[in-house]
C-alpha cells in the first residue's frame, strides 16, 4: 500500500494529523458547492479549459474504504489511468475506519496531493475534508455520496429493478411464485436506499413471496453477509431467495453452504459484478444466478482519467452514472476482456456508452460549482 509520507506510518501519523486538521482547514476558505439538487445537462467534452490548478503534486491518492474486491477493481482502474497519465499513484486502505481515512485525506491536503478519490467509510464525517481539499483545488472523485468535483452514482433504483426483475422471473418460472426472500440491505446509506425500495416494489407484487428478512448488515462486505445470515437461518432455515451486494451476499452463501442449506434450486443474486460472484455464475450447480454490474474497473480509470484533465485546466464532468449490466454466462467473456482493459473501454464511444454516461462540467475556474447533494440521475 503506498503512503502520502513515506517513514511516518500507523497512529502516529493519523493521531499528529488529525489534531491538525482543522488548522489545515482553516487556512483556505470553503467554498459551499451546490447545495440544492439540479438536473445537469450531458457532459460537453469540448468545453473550453481553464486554468491548471497551481501549487500541486501530480499525485492521485486512493482511500479505499475496505478490501472487498469491488473496491479492488476501483483501484485497479485508478492506477491504471494514474500510469497511463504520468500521475503518482497511492492506495490508502481505511479497513472501515473512519478516522483513519479523514486523517489520511487531511494529510494528503497538506501534502498538495493534486487529485483524491475517495469511497467514504463515513461520508458525513469525511465530507468537510474533501470540501477542503476542493476548496484548496485538489480534484475531488467519490463513489457515490458528495462532495465531489466529480461524483459517481448509478441509477440506484433501476439496479436494484434489475436484480429483483430478475429474481421475479426466477420465481415465477422455477419456484411456482413462491418464495422465502431475504434482502440484505445498506437502507443507512441514503444514496443506496433506491436500489432497495426497487426490490421491495418488484417483489411485492408476487403474492407468493414473503420477504422473512430485510436488514442492513453490520459491514459491507463477505464478514458482515456471513454473520448477519447466520443469524436469519436461526429464525428461517428455509430460504429461496437472497438479494443485496455481492461481497454481502457472496458471505450469506457461506453461511448457507456451512448450515447445508445451499440448493441449486434458489436463486441468490447480487449487484457489483465482484469477481467471487462471477465465478459462482459460472458453476451450474451454484445457488448463484445473476449479478448485476456496475463495471468498477472501468469507471475507477474514468475518474483517474479525469483527474488528470483536472490538472492540465481541462473541464471535467461534475458526474457520472455507472451504468447496470445484468451478467449471465453467456456474456462473462466480453465482460471480463472489457475489465482487464478499462482504457480500451473509455476510449471506444460504443464500449463506453454501454458503461458510462457523464453529466455537466466543471473545472479549476468554476470549482465553486461542485456537487455538495446527494446526486442521483434517478431524480
Amino acid at each position: 500500500m503506498g503512503t502520502i509520507f513515506p517513514g511516518i506510518r500507523g497512529a502516529a501519523l493519523s493521531a499528529a494529523v488529525f489534531l491538525c486538521a482543522g488548522v489545515g482547514h482553516a487556512q483556505t476558505p470553503l467554498l459551499p458547492g451546490i447545495t440544492s439538487p439540479v438536473a445537469l445537462p450531458a457532459f460537453e467534452q469540448t468545453a473550453p479549459s481553464c486554468t491548471a490548478p497551481p501549487g500541486l503534486q501530480r499525485q492521485l491518492v486512493f482511500f479505499q474504504d475496505n478490501d472487498r474486491q469491488f473496491m479492488q477493481g476501483v483501484r485497479f482502474g485508478l492506477e491504471k489511468a494514474a500510469a497511463k497519465h504520468g500521475l503518482s499513484f497511492a492506495n490508502e486502505l481505511a479497513d472501515n475506519d473512519a478516522a483513519k481515512m479523514m486523517a489520511g485525506v487531511d494529510a494528503a491536503i497538506k501534502a498538495h496531493a493534486g487529485a483524491i478519490i475517495a469511497a467514504p467509510v463515513d461520508a458525513i464525517g469525511l465530507a468537510p475534508s474533501l470540501q477542503a481539499a476542493i476548496s484548496a483545488g485538489s480534484y475531488v472523485g467519490t463513489v457515490v455520496p458528495p462532495p465531489a468535483v466529480t461524483i459517481l452514482n448509478a441509477p440506484q433504483y433501476l439496479t436494484g429493478e434489475r436484480l429483483a426483475l430478475a429474481a421475479a422471473d426466477y420465481i415465477s418460472r422455477t419456484l411456482n411464485g413462491k418464495a422465502n426472500v431475504v434482502l440484505l440491505t445498506h437502507d443507512s446509506l441514503q444514496f443506496l436506499s433506491p436500489r432497495f425500495t426497487a426490490m421491495r416494489d418488484v417483489l411485492g407484487k408476487l403474492p407468493g413471496v414473503t420477504i422473512v428478512a430485510d436488514i442492513s448488515p453490520a459491514t459491507v462486505d463477505a464478514a458482515g453477509g456471513y454473520e448477519t445470515m447466520k443469524l436469519i437461518l436461526l429464525a428461517h432455515p428455509k430460504i429461496d431467495v437472497v438479494l443485496g451486494a455481492d461481497t454481502v451476499v457472496i458471505g450469506a452463501l457461506k453461511a448457507l453452504r456451512e448450515a447445508g442449506l445451499a440448493s441449486p434450486q434458489q436463486f441468490l443474486g447480487g449487484i457489483d459484478g465482484e469477481p467471487d460472484a462471477i465465478a459462482e455464475l459460472r458453476d451450474s450447480q451454484s445457488p448463484y444466478k445473476v449479478s448485476v454490474s456496475l463495471a468498477s474497473p472501468v469507471f475507477g480509470y474514468a475518474l483517474g482519467h479525469y483527474a488528470a484533465d483536472w490538472l492540465e485546466g481541462k473541464s471535467v464532468p461534475q458526474a457520472m452514472d455507472i451504468l447496470p449490466k445484468v451478467l449471465t454466462p453467456s456474456n462473462l467473456a466480453s465482460y471480463e476482456a472489457d475489465l482487464k482493459d478499462p482504457a480500451a473501454v473509455f476510449s471506444d464511444t460504443g464500449k463506453h456508452r454501454e458503461y458510462l454516461r457523464e453529466y455537466g462540467n466543471i473545472c479549476y475556474d468554476s470549482r465553486d460549482r461542485f456537487i455538495n447533494f446527494p446526486w442521483s440521475s434517478d431524480r
